[in-house]
């Protein structure tokens, strides 16, 4: 007898309520003992419609916890794909009720008992005990069976495996990756490119963090405080982080603009610290390369991608480079 299946995805959309009255079939949910994990429901039925997608219509939340996650919980991961198992399932948890006709719950549609084999440790802001109502619990669950499954290689074969493994079906699978593409494509603010992420780690530290609330005096070497970051605390925590712990900066952007070396503009690489003057010390951004940089900006925005124009290259002072 051949062995049941069982996927995360069960998704509720528009071609799942098609098919109603005329075909949705689950096949039950087994332990798998030997694998140490247990898989999920497969369903017949589709998933939530995914139609559209640039990363706008990610609400920012959840796009910052995509980008936090998909580093944090598995290397090889890149946060297009939760996004897109994000957007499938839920459309971001934006679904009236998420829940399935599975049994499976939640913005990234676990089964508790499948949910239990990923949810530790607590990730940080993360429900304790966790939960798969949790967003950042589900989230980093997520990532965590994707990585299990073959995401951690990195590896077009091993993302599809991954992926595979959330639902065992094929057109889940392609559903998700073209629902991945359509999102490394976007981008946010005209400028968003993955080019330099991957290439330098502290611009990869800072990108996780696209998304999370400006919040003055925020931020510390080991992520938000305060429920966000100041320009400052993102570089803090982005140099610390990227360079595996060993450069710590001044809290400042004062005295940020004293720390490493000064190179000339036409030099800067993707990790420099950008200082800028305009009536008085008061701000830093981290260079992410295509005279673009990650900054905390003010009051009411959040961290993101910014194009070194204008007002930016006017007053921009200093480039440091610390690692």
């Amino acid at each position: 007898m051949k062995k049941p299946v069982i996927a995360v995805g069960v998704g509720f959309g528009a071609g799942a309520v098609a098919l109603i009255g005329v075909l949705v079939l689950f096949i039950a949910a087994v332990a798998n003992g030997a694998a140490g994990h247990q898989e999920e429901e497969e369903a017949a039925g589709s998933q939530i419609s995914a139609q559209g997608g640039a990363v706008g219509d990610i609400p920012p939340d959840m796009l910052a916890l995509y980008r936090k996650a998909a580093p944090a919980a598995c290397r090889g991961l890149d946060w297009t794909v939760l996004a897109a198992i994000g957007k499938v399932e839920t459309d971001h948890a934006r679904h009236p009720t998420m829940r399935s006709y599975a049994g499976a719950v939640g913005p990234m549609q676990f089964l508790p008992t499948t949910f239990k084999g990923y949810a530790y440790p607590v990730p940080p802001g993360g429900a304790n005990p966790p939960s798969p109502w949790d967003p950042t619990d589900a989230v980093y669950a997520a990532a965590r069976m994707l990585c299990a499954n073959g995401a951690k290689s990195g590896t077009s074969k091993g993302i599809y495996k991954a992926i595979y493994s959330y639902n065992h079906a094929d057109w889940y699978v392609k559903k998700v990756l073209a629902q991945a593409k359509t999102y490394a494509a976007a981008q946010p603010n005209g400028i968003d490119s993955n080019a330099d992420v991957t290439s330098n780690a502290i611009v990869k530290a800072a990108y996780t963090q696209l998304g999370v609330p400006y919040v003055w005096g925020g931020g510390t070497i080991n992520g938000p405080s305060g429920g966000g970051f100041d320009c400052s605390g993102l570089t803090s925590y982005a140099v610390y982080q990227g360079t595996g712990h060993k450069v710590v900066l001044p809290r400042t952007s004062q005295e940020q603009r004293h720390v490493g070396k000064s190179v000339p503009r036409d030099q800067m690489q993707p990790g420099d610290l950008i200082i800028f003057n305009k009536d008085g010390w008061g701000h830093v951004g981290i260079y992410a390369g295509g005279n673009r940089m990650i900054d905390a900006p003010r009051p009411g925005k959040r961290v993101e991608i910014i194009s070194l124009s204008g007002y930016w290259e006017q007053y921009a002072w200093d480039i440091r480079r610390v690692a």
